[in-house]
């Protein structure tokens, strides 16, 4: 949904510049991801929201994939190459010219803040305009501001300048309301001043801050916004802000759910990807994370203990201390505990995984079981089987996979092993301890059975001088006592 208020002629620019260094990554900062989205797919996303005439993105560290992830998040979007100039007010420059001339005012975001949502930067559009002012920066007040340029003020309250943290004298520094990198800019005026802009500072650097003192020294108006929620406003910087992001997000996004009617029993060890949908009446168990694009049907209960990525769960589903990816789980079904379904997994309405069950690449029908201790790779199984404890479908002979389809009502024996490429007919039956290579015909039968063989002092023989063959020593010894016993009675 776009924001209806938003100016038809604002445009976006996004700093996805930047290194990043703090992370010590070979991820680039940006790319790093909270809550299901990169930190710059959270910033173009929030983007989109405001409907801009047109959105432009500055890259230059590991280009190539920063531009990737923006074709995929926002495909209409600019991507602008920084050239070797440094700084943010260059980046700028170079986004203001990307955009072209009939933008009246630009929204400038940085791609390491993701938690701004469309609230507060509509409330900054909107004091903007109200305010006609030539700048417009949103600010956040701190308890402890180092490492943040500093938002000065003049004697009349207003806007006088922003000084980096390298640059601030020692009664700047003391200043705890800091500058959140977020402006928004008459269009003409920005590209007027920042033509202005030096290199003057300790980093060398054409800040875009300086805009905002040569703003003022012309007396143009520079509004200010300060963010209710500070830390929604922060950067991430390093390790440490983004799990402070993370942890910051996933609370928010924990709270919308339960406004919506979704049952969460800990937020604390419950994580949601704001990707994720949930019905009403949904009950999350602690440590239960659904993850990117799962789906979760009304009435149904997942947890504890289980991980959810890109799932389908049915309505009213049970899913126990599981592990599944790409999987979808129908109606009424029961999957768990100490379940994995792997990608292609399907389970049908009221069908049934159970206790230390692999599913992979395979679809079981509905009202079908496989309860206990067993592999599925490429199967289909069709409605109203059971699978006894141990079955195995042995998918691959070293060269290729194979497919094994398996009916309905078909009921088999404990430990079996279905080896593929192979066909159990409709209503078949297998023994205990089968092993399955052929097709069994529907309704028949299958078993694998050979008469047991003895073979009497084997251990002793084979194995001499092992805790084994004493037992079996002892054992034989004394079973010729008794049977001397029994013979002298007799």
């Amino acid at each position: 949904m776009t924001d209806s208020t938003a100016p038809a002629s604002l445009s976006v620019i996004v700093l996805a510049a930047g290194q990043g260094t703090r992370m010590k990554s070979a991820t680039p900062k940006v790319l790093h991801r909270i809550g299901g989205r990169s930190l710059l797919g959270h910033v173009l996303h929030t983007a989109a929201h405001l409907n801009p005439r047109r959105t432009a993105v500055v890259v230059r560290h590991e280009r190539d994939l920063v531009a990737s992830e923006v074709a995929a998040v926002a495909p209409g979007a600019v991507i602008v190459d920084q050239d070797e100039v440094p700084g943010t007010g260059r980046a700028v420059e170079l986004g203001v010219e990307a955009l072209g001339d009939d933008t009246a005012d630009v929204l400038v975001l940085s791609a390491d803040v993701p938690l701004l949502d469309v609230p507060m930067l509509t409330a900054l559009l909107a004091a903007h305009r109200e305010r006609r002012a030539a700048a417009t920066l949103l600010t956040a007040v701190l308890e402890d501001a180092t490492g943040y340029g500093r938002v000065i003020r003049a004697t009349d309250d207003a806007v006088s300048r922003i000084v980096e943290q390298k640059d601030a004298a020692p009664d700047e520094l003391a200043v705890t309301e800091i500058n959140a990198g977020v402006y928004v800019f008459r269009a003409d005026t920005l590209r007027r001043e920042l033509a202005r802009v030096g290199t003057a500072n300790a980093q060398g650097e054409k800040y875009l801050t300086d805009v905002i003192g040569l703003l003022r020294d012309a007396a143009l108006p520079v509004a200010a916004v300060t963010a209710p929620d500070a830390a929604a406003a922060l950067g991430v910087n390093d390790r440490i802000q983004l799990s402070e992001a993370a942890r910051t997000l996933n609370a928010r996004t924990v709270r919308h759910w339960q406004r919506e009617g979704v049952t969460v029993m800990d937020p604390a060890t419950t994580w949601i990807d704001v990707t994720a949908t949930l019905a009403r009446d949904v009950t999350l168990l602690p440590g239960t994370h659904v993850l990117r694009a799962t789906v979760i049907g009304e009435g149904a209960v997942v947890g504890p203990d289980t991980t959810l990525v890109d799932c389908e769960v049915g309505e009213r589903a049970t899913v126990t201390r599981t592990d599944a990816t790409l999987a979808v789980i129908g109606a009424d079904a029961s999957v768990g505990p100490f379940a994995y379904l792997r990608p292609g997994a399907r389970l049908g309405a009221g069908g049934k995984v159970g206790t230390f069950v692999e599913v992979k690449n395979s679809d079981i029908g509905e009202r079908s079981k496989v309860p206990h201790l067993s592999y599925i790779g490429d199967t289909t199984i069709g409605s109203g089987v059971n699978l006894g404890a141990g079955a195995i479908t042995a998918n691959y002979d070293d060269l290729a996979k194979h497919r094994t389809e398996i009916g309905d009502e078909v009921h088999s024996g404990s430990h079996n092993v279905f080896v593929a490429p192979v066909r159990i007919g409709d209503g078949a039956k297998t023994g205990a301890g089968a092993v399955i290579r052929k097709d069994v015909p529907a309704g028949a039968l299958a078993l694998s059975v050979a008469p047991q063989r003895n073979i009497e002092g084997w251990v002793e023989k084979n194995r001499p001088g092992t805790a084994a063959a004493e037992a079996a020593a002892r054992a034989r010894t004394s079973q010729e006592a008794d049977d001397g016993a029994q013979n002298e009675d007799g």
